[in-house]
């Protein structure tokens, strides 16, 4: 059994998730009830694509075992990765301190579970939530620098100077802590999209409301007063819960009531007058601490190019070119950022012609535009690296954007890349070099920037043949890999129906807390 359990992994590791998945369930027929096994076909699962089932069998895993916080948490961050925001959180809270829920989280700096909600909010388009967890994630950060000041004068007292200078070396390094990156990074995406579609005011909303037919705006009027309410109990509830549950422990002790969160949806944090410059504070910070990371360099320049600030712009596609000049997106940020120098008016201002001189003379130090047009550099791009998927396809995105007129030859350039086999030892069979991600960011780049739908569905059926279990793709066993082999839960006239997760997480609940009071009384036993 422990056998077929590395082998699966080491398939899965090679990307051949049929024969991992055909590992992994022969290992389960062997020996049903290792925990292990269950986790591993859900990461599986999950590299395959296939969130959902992913999502399925890591809650299956937590239920064999209750008391285990790691199940839990892989649990969780599973369900976040396939958008179950509400299940997760109703999963993660059964640990948590008499029952007190998302503030309890908040409060321990549960900082993996923010990013991933987070993460999941700004999938699913909900800036405001987004926002809220990213935020949440930089004032620990915050926390903990003010923190600091409690020990400078405790530490020279205590005379434990090794301690003390170790504590001042982490907080030099303190934001450049791979959590913050991530956080700080989501919040400058979030304020970006922001500035890129901007809420309509309720003026806006009116009008638009007022060109409908009168039984369409009623109804709609009719839809909005039900969420309103629906959202108004829900509220109440929550604040009533919480209430109790400070009022007393399970000890009987009497907690401190906490503070109520009056924006719980984050709906203020989207409501600023200028996204760009809560981006700008942000993205500092990362420059100033992650200077060495692509992605922050990619949204100085998206961030700077929305500004309008020439010389900052261009300042980050130097530096994307000097991290690594042959990855994508470099590429990307050099021909868009010329083409759009190439394309401004003559200078007028005094600044503007002081801006131009600047550009001109540090063109020449770009090795890939010496003599060169900008149709040719992306040729050359295409030339160096003509193998690989996301290198033809920035090229051919370059393409459309320097000649409009070749969109079908740019598509052909997408359509015809091939995928190829890995080079190493085949023994074992043949593995793609194409990855589930660089398909995906294909397929939208397709049906966005190209914005031919045929072309994009062309795409998901090819694509939908290298990856079977893929959702997304909507391959042929995306619908069926959830499956555990062996078991006999499904719905059936002799087993009755299938509980569904709200009432499985409710029975989890009641047992966990009954192990947790005998915990307790052993615990209280020991002490006396």
């Amino acid at each position: 059994m422990w056998t077929l359990l590395l082998v699966s992994q080491h398939y899965d590791r090679r990307s051949q998730y049929d024969i991992a998945l055909d590992k992994i369930d022969e290992a389960i027929l062997h020996t049903p009830t290792v925990i292990d096994l269950y986790s591993i076909k859900g990461n599986i699962l999950q590299h395959a694509g296939n969130f959902s089932a992913a999502a399925a069998l890591a809650d299956e895993a937590r239920s064999m075992d209750l008391a285990d916080r790691y199940l839990n948490s892989e649990c969780v961050m599973q369900m976040l990765q396939a958008d179950q925001v509400g299940l997760a959180e109703k999963t993660a809270v059964l640990f948590t301190k008499d029952g007190d829920q998302h503030n309890n989280l908040h409060d321990m700096q549960c900082m993996w579970y923010e990013l991933a909600s987070g993460e999941s909010y700004f999938r699913q388009g909900d800036l405001g939530r987004a926002l809220k967890n990213f935020l949440a994630v930089e004032k620990h950060y915050t926390d903990m620098t003010e923190d600091q000041f409690d020990f400078h004068s405790y530490c020279l007292r205590k005379m434990t100077l090794r301690a003390y200078v170790s504590m001042l070396k982490f907080q030099d390094r303190l934001h450049a802590h791979e959590y913050f990156h991530k956080a700080a990074a989501g919040a400058i995406r979030c304020y970006m999209k922001l500035h890129d579609s901007p809420l309509k005011s309720s003026a806006e909303e009116n009008d638009e409301l007022s060109k409908l037919p009168a039984a369409q705006r009623k109804k709609l009027r009719q839809k909005q007063k039900k969420a309103e309410a629906r959202a108004k109990r829900e509220a109440e509830e929550k604040q009533e819960d919480e209430t109790t549950s400070t009022n007393s422990s399970k000890s009987g002790k009497k907690q401190q009531a906490r503070p109520v969160d009056l924006d719980p949806h984050g709906e203020k944090l989207v409501q600023v007058e200028d996204p760009l410059a809560e981006a700008t504070k942000y993205l500092k910070l990362l420059q100033n601490n992650s200077s060495d990371s692509l992605e922050t360099h990619i949204l100085s320049f998206e961030l700077n190019m929305r500004k309008q600030k020439v010389l900052l712009a261009f300042q980050a596609v130097k530096q994307l070119i000097k991290l690594d000049e042959n990855n994508p997106d470099s590429h990307r940020s050099l021909i868009r950022f010329f083409h759009r120098i190439n394309n401004l008016p003559a200078p007028a201002t005094d600044s503007e012609k002081l801006i131009w001189n600047v550009l001109e003379a540090e063109r020449p130090d770009l090795r890939q535009l010496h003599g060169k047009s900008l149709v040719e550099v992306n040729i050359n791009f295409l030339e160096k690296h003509n193998a690989s998927l996301t290198h033809r396809a920035a090229a051919a995105e370059m393409m459309y954007l320097l000649e409009p007129d070749k969109k079908l030859q740019a598509i052909k350039l997408i359509e015809d890349s091939t995928n190829n086999t890995a080079s190493g030892n085949g023994v074992l069979g043949p593995i793609k070099e194409w990855g589930i991600q660089d398909c995906i960011d294909v397929h939208k780049l397709l049906d966005t920037v190209f914005a031919d739908q045929d072309v994009a569905n062309r795409w998901k059926v090819r694509c939908a043949e290298y990856f079977p279990c893929s959702t997304y793709f909507e391959g042929v066993k995306s619908a069926i890999t959830a499956h555990i082999p062996g078991s006999t839960s499904e719905s059936s006239p002799e087993n009755g129906d299938v509980p569904s997760p709200q009432a499985k997480l409710e029975g989890d609940a009641h047992s966990l807390n009954g192990t947790v009071h005998v915990v307790d009384d052993l615990s209280n036993l020991s002490m006396r």
